[in-house]
């Protein structure tokens, strides 16, 4: 994931209708990047489709760790700028990488559904990995009952917040909404800025929206918005009108106890200002972190899910899966793939990887590093209290940042959830199947 801004935000999702209409979307006027030419020995070369551009380095020394126990296997490692552009284009092309990494985004659940990666159903790795990351992949699309990915490593939506700021003020981390204004209160009353906002970049709106949203957005919401399709409005059964007036006043809330000026501050401005000790709490998940930690790497910080809830017994912490692997359906190297990819999700080379970015590792029981931010948000990975990202849900077509921003600069989310349920029925009408696999 980079950081600015991070993967989940700029893209969303959802349902491919074919392979053949995600073909005819997708071949004009893309750029075909090569793939690896022949070994000149004995070798099988493995061409390795790898979207991460800070992990290129974790993964030479990977791939070096993995030829020198595998000497007839060559893998050249194909590091891209605009991944998911790219991968449509080579499979359209007829020309898929032998094993893939991507972010677990709305683009991959469209690829997926629509059949062209490999269903890794009865793989052993599935029972290695955490059950709660696999669903969060399947909750983004497959193609019928097939596992088209591994989940690798996972990121953390949640409010970053300055530890010592809270020891200094006596506040325990909040468990429900309520306490969450409470603690906003106490510090605003000590002086101390709550949140520092960043809406001059319109994508910052969307890691709380995430978080808030994703309570009302539990159980079966947006499988029912897909099949009301076009008829979504104020009438429907489910809407984001009817549904998500809570989540948006909680957000509008929590920007009222940002810093003067939020509206044109950005997202680089936010960490730096967090690092000096200028708020005590960001709107941003553990993708922050790192540039953080880049400007004043003594800043005591842990994360904690939004308590968009009144029991803190139904808390849960918004993830996404950052890195997500995989391979084609019919390869010409699909034992050789397989090797590669069960060397990836060995216990010390999935936990060095996920120390390096700063992520969860997916793999049950896998070590994790010792940063506070990691052990923070542990236990809820531990129990299985994770949920994906929803703007992942939303068509890629819904203005969704922009539309949420001006709900924030206008003080009318009534009047920005009715534009979201127009524009799901406007794009619902053109690409949004009723019915699924």
């Amino acid at each position: 994931m980079t950081h600015h801004p991070p993967r989940p935000y700029r893209h969303r999702r959802r349902r491919a209708l074919a392979a053949a209409s995600v073909a005819l979307a997708l071949t004009a006027g893309l750029g075909l990047a090569g793939c690896a030419s022949g070994a000149g020995d004995d070798r099988v070369k493995l061409d390795f489709f790898q979207f991460k551009g800070e992990a290129l380095e974790d993964f030479e020394q990977i791939i070096a760790d993995f030829e020198a126990e595998n000497p007839d296997i060559d893998v050249v490692q194909n590091q891209v700028a605009d991944a998911d552009t790219l991968i449509r284009t080579l499979l359209v092309k007829d020309r898929t990488p032998d094993v893939i990494t991507l972010n677990a985004n709305g683009n991959f659940g469209r690829l997926a559904q629509a059949g062209v990666f490999h269903d890794f159903t009865g793989d052993p790795l599935l029972d290695t990995i955490n059950p709660a990351v696999q669903e969060i992949l399947a909750d983004l699309g497959t193609y019928g009952d097939e596992v088209n990915g591994l989940g690798y490593v996972n990121n953390a939506n949640g409010i970053i917040y300055n530890r010592d700021i809270f020891e200094e003020q006596g506040l325990e981390v909040p468990e429900t909404f309520d306490e969450l204004i409470a603690v906003c209160d106490a510090l605003a009353d000590a002086g101390i800025t709550p949140f520092y906002g960043t809406l001059a970049d319109s994508w910052t709106v969307l890691p709380s929206w995430n978080a808030l949203g994703a309570y009302p957005a539990q159980g079966d919401f947006f499988d029912e918005m897909r099949a009301e399709g076009e008829d979504v409005g104020p009438d429907s059964p489910v809407s984001f009108e009817k549904d998500f007036p809570t989540a948006m006043e909680q957000q509008a809330e929590l920007y009222s106890y940002a810093q003067e000026g939020y509206r044109g501050r950005t997202y680089d401005d936010g960490n730096a200002a967090f690092a000096n000790g200028e708020a005590a709490m960001l709107m941003q998940g553990i993708w922050a972190v790192n540039p953080i930690l880049g400007i004043d790497p003594d800043v005591n910080l842990g994360i904690f899910p939004y308590p968009g809830t009144d029991d803190p017994d139904d808390r849960l912490l918004v993830s996404g899966v950052d890195v997500v692997v995989t391979m084609g359906r019919d390869g010409p190297h699909q034992e050789e793939a397989q090797r590669f990819i069960d060397y990836l999700f060995q216990p010390e080379v999935i936990e060095g990887f996920a120390a390096s970015q700063n992520m969860v590792p997916s793999v049950e029981g896998a070590e994790l590093s010792d940063s506070a931010a990691i052990q923070s948000v542990a236990p809820w990975f531990e129990e299985g209290r994770i949920t994906g990202f929803i703007d992942h849900q939303v068509p890629p077509g819904i203005p969704l940042d922009a539309t949420v921003q001006e709900a924030l600069f206008t003080g009318d989310p009534q009047s920005a959830l009715a534009t979201l349920d127009r524009e799901w029925a406007k794009v619902a009408a053109r690409t949004i199947p009723v019915t699924g696999e």
